[in-house]
């Protein structure tokens, strides 16, 4: 871990970790990976994760409460998804609201210095549970099932990769792909939402998100398998 950064809740003790504080501690977690100098997406995507996640911090919210509630957003996405018309772009919504829960969880447990073992896996199981609602509650709305398989299968293998290069030696981030958590949030939340204001199309509209992360996470695949196999011969 990064040394002298306080956390941000203890009794108002030090100063308050700012947003570079937090990208250095989240890189420090993620195999050195500096998100300062990566990509656009991902940079803005955690600073909109560390303004929301402060206050969560300050009032002692427990990282784990934040994951369960990622999850629960995800379910309710796939009711909201089964009852059609408009309520289609509150589904989208909510898989907006699931996907910035759980980044929010792992940034509560950085400013409240509560990272652990546990935490790393409760968070894994449920990016693959909440991917896996989103997938059938686009499904729901018209997207091919056999679309819908197939991208759950890319972006399985691709955490699969990822996970199996860290247990062989490597890092457990390696390469930041075009197929990241983030981007899957974004895609199916709009497949989604955007079939709810156009209802009329939403069996075209909601198959776009998941045709365009298919093939986004067949690249990504390609791009983490050359680096984790340049990776782990240097080891």
């Amino acid at each position: 871990m990064v040394t002298g950064l306080r956390p941000l809740y203890v009794g108002g003790m030090g100063p308050p970790l700012d947003r570079e504080g937090y990208f250095a501690r989240w890189q420090d977690l993620h195999g050195g990976y500096d998100p300062r100098t990566g990509g656009v997406v991902l940079r803005g995507w955690l600073t909109v994760v560390y303004v929301l996640a402060r206050p969560l911090a300050r009032v002692g919210v427990h990282p784990d409460l934040v994951s369960w509630s990622s999850a629960g957003m995800a379910a309710l996405v796939v009711g909201l998804s089964q009852v059609g018309g408009r309520w289609w772009i509150a589904a989208g919504c909510a898989v907006a609201a699931s996907g910035l829960l759980d980044g929010i969880d792992g940034c509560v447990a950085v400013l409240q210095e509560r990272t652990s073992r546990w935490g790393y896996v409760l968070d894994s199981v449920v990016d693959r549970v909440s991917e896996s609602l989103f997938l059938v509650a686009v499904v729901a709305v018209g997207c091919p099932v056999w679309l819908a398989v197939a991208c759950g299968f890319g972006c399985f293998l691709l955490e699969y990769l990822r996970a199996r290069a860290g247990n062989a030696g490597g890092d457990d981030v390696g390469r930041i792909t075009m197929a990241e958590r983030s981007t899957r949030v974004i895609l199916l939340a709009l497949s989604i939402l955007v079939s709810g204001l156009l209802p009329g199309r939403a069996d075209t509209v909601s198959a776009l998100g998941p045709a365009v992360l298919l093939a986004m996470t067949a690249v990504a695949v390609v791009q983490l398998g050359i680096d984790v196999r340049r990776r782990l011969v240097s080891l």
